[in-house]
């Protein structure tokens, strides 16, 4: 970029709820979603919950003419719903999996804030996203997280990733925003939203988020902010059971008073260490917990096997031969179960261990600077009265 040159990015952001067969509506959506985009001509689209991958391919080929480059992001075995697409070249991109994705048997993104049971896992997957940026971010000039994070913005997650990374909220940054109350991303006035999903907050949730910094040497804004409010931008049914969001980022040089100061100096170590230690507390409870689940498995597996065998030696003598073939099927389903259900909590177990040292020591060096930040003032006021000392002689 040239001194003084000023570069305006144009961001689109919409989880998109594309489940083939049980999202109401999809195909039309889709359709229509493609449609704004060509109008709308934004600098990038980010999409997520794009389930189908015809879905991709359909906008892919209806957005070429708008956005030459797009990726789509497969992964596991339904893949992971996201996609981009660009007006501008993708020199690179890459994908990075978490280690903890919550657990198999239980399908919801949250059940109850109150007792959260995926809690230790959001926290486990921010920091992993936060170190993700920390360690890939260094040679980029500009840094953007989009997407539906399923945090809310107080929730400890969303703090951790923020104070850690540096990151900039679109919502709170700017100073022309039009949309829904308090930017919130799930309302009632969308029809895709049953009620009872906002649970206690009935006017809405924000879990949305457009989220940037810059980082080498550049300064960032954010001119505008948008949402959708329930309908498509010209006042049809909505694009999603999510709001659209839709930013307006300057970037530029930085003046010599916008010169970005260090993330993680001095001056920010409390907040930083305040919730370095949250995240650490609740990652330790949550191996202890996984642990816990991981021992009591391990006892019915051993159980099950105790049982087997007792189940061979009845057939082997002839007694009660009929009973044990009946029992022998059950008795392997108890021991194969068992197996899975300690195997994925030993997992989860060593991928939360890995977390909380990587927090302890994160912490560890946070209250060291914090300690050096705070001797070197005593220091400084005992050269200052020093001197003075000297000048009254």
């Amino acid at each position: 970029m040239k001194p003084n040159f000023t570069l305006r990015l144009r961001v689109f952001n919409l989880n998109c709820w594309g489940i083939p067969f049980l999202s109401k509506h999809r195909a039309d959506r889709v359709k229509r979603l493609g449609d704004f985009l060509n109008m709308e001509s934004f600098d990038l689209a980010l999409l997520e919950e794009v389930w189908s991958e015809q879905d991709f391919q359909y906008l892919r080929q209806k957005l070429l003419p708008t956005y030459p480059a797009a990726h789509y992001f497969r992964s596991g075995i339904i893949g992971s719903g996201l996609c981009v697409f660009s007006k501008h070249p993708i020199q690179e991109f890459t994908q990075h999996v978490f280690t903890l994705n919550g657990y198999p048997y239980m399908l919801h993104a949250e059940y109850n804030r109150q007792k959260d049971i995926y809690l230790a896992h959001r926290v486990a997957q921010a920091w992993e996203l936060a170190q993700f940026i920390h360690h890939t971010s260094k040679k980029a000039d500009v840094v953007l997280l989009c997407g539906d994070l399923n945090l809310h913005p107080k929730d400890l997650g969303c703090r951790l990733l923020k104070e850690w990374t540096g990151l900039h909220d679109a919502y709170l940054e700017t100073r022309d925003f039009k949309g829904s109350e308090e930017g919130c991303t799930m309302v009632p006035k969308n029809c895709y939203v049953k009620h009872q999903e906002l649970g206690p907050f009935p006017l809405g949730i924000r879990i949305d988020y457009i989220l940037y910094k810059a980082v080498s040497g550049l300064y960032i804004s954010c001119k505008t902010f948008k949402t959708t409010t329930g309908h498509d931008p010209y006042s049809g049914p909505p694009f999603s059971d999510h709001e659209a969001l839709m930013a307006t980022l300057c970037v530029r040089h930085s003046p010599p008073q916008h010169n970005p100061s260090p993330t993680h100096g001095p001056a920010e170590s409390s907040p930083l260490t305040s919730v370095l230690r949250e995240a650490w507390a609740e990652v330790d409870q949550g191996m202890a917990q996984a642990h816990w689940w991981a021992t009591m498995a391990g006892y019915a597996v051993g159980l099950g096997l105790l049982l087997l065998a007792l189940l061979c030696a009845l057939a082997a003598g002839g007694w009660m031969r009929e009973a044990a073939l009946l029992l022998w099927t059950p008795s392997i389903g108890l021991v194969l179960g068992a197996g899975a259900f300690y195997l994925f909590h030993v997992q989860e177990a060593k991928g939360l261990c890995k977390t909380r040292a990587e927090l302890q020591h994160v912490l560890g060096r946070a209250r060291e600077a914090q300690d050096l930040g705070s001797e070197s003032q005593p220091a400084l006021l005992l050269g200052q009265q020093e001197r003075d000392r000297a000048e009254e002689q």
